[in-house]
């Protein structure tokens, strides 16, 4: 991850902000993106299909279909936000060794999201691969402003 401009991080943060603004009451936007850069997998919440489906497992399930026999230790995910800890094991699982997000899992409890208060960091530190690479705060006010806009919706 540390090869990789910050620029680059902020270029694909706009997009997985991008793709969250098609659910505009859960803007939960991933892309996951290759070692060139090229983004080959996009997700967004569709829990009301599918309660599992965040953005990082709508991603996931992409890249599986499409890119099952590349190999997943080249890709980094990006999404709006912090990974809840389902999300976050199945990035475990999927081999993705890097996850950039903008708004993180107490932001979005202090904005009246339901979350669990595990964050993604302690995920992580009780999982078989510690080194997991991750960062939050990347345009994090730009990602806030989405889930306040979506918490005006909601209750509107």
């Amino acid at each position: 991850m540390n090869k990789i401009s910050p620029s680059l991080h902020e270029i694909m943060m706009r997009h997985a902000i991008l793709i969250a603004r098609q659910n505009p009451t859960h803007p939960f936007g991933t892309v996951i993106v290759n070692d060139e850069g090229d983004v080959i997998a996009e997700g967004v919440n569709r829990g009301a299909e599918n309660p599992i489906l965040h953005g990082e497992i709508d991603a996931i399930n992409e890249c599986a279909k499409e890119h099952q026999n590349e190999d997943w230790s080249k890709f980094i995910l990006y999404s709006t936000a912090e990974p809840c800890p389902m999300c976050m094991s199945a990035i475990l699982w999927s081999g993705i060794p890097a996850v950039i997000y903008g708004t993180s899992i107490a932001t979005l409890k202090e904005l009246g999201w339901r979350q669990i208060s595990i964050n993604s960091q302690e995920v992580i530190a009780r999982s078989w691969d510690p080194e997991l690479a991750i960062r939050g705060g990347v345009l994090e006010e730009d990602c806030d402003r989405l889930f306040e806009s979506a918490s005006e919706n909601r209750s509107s």
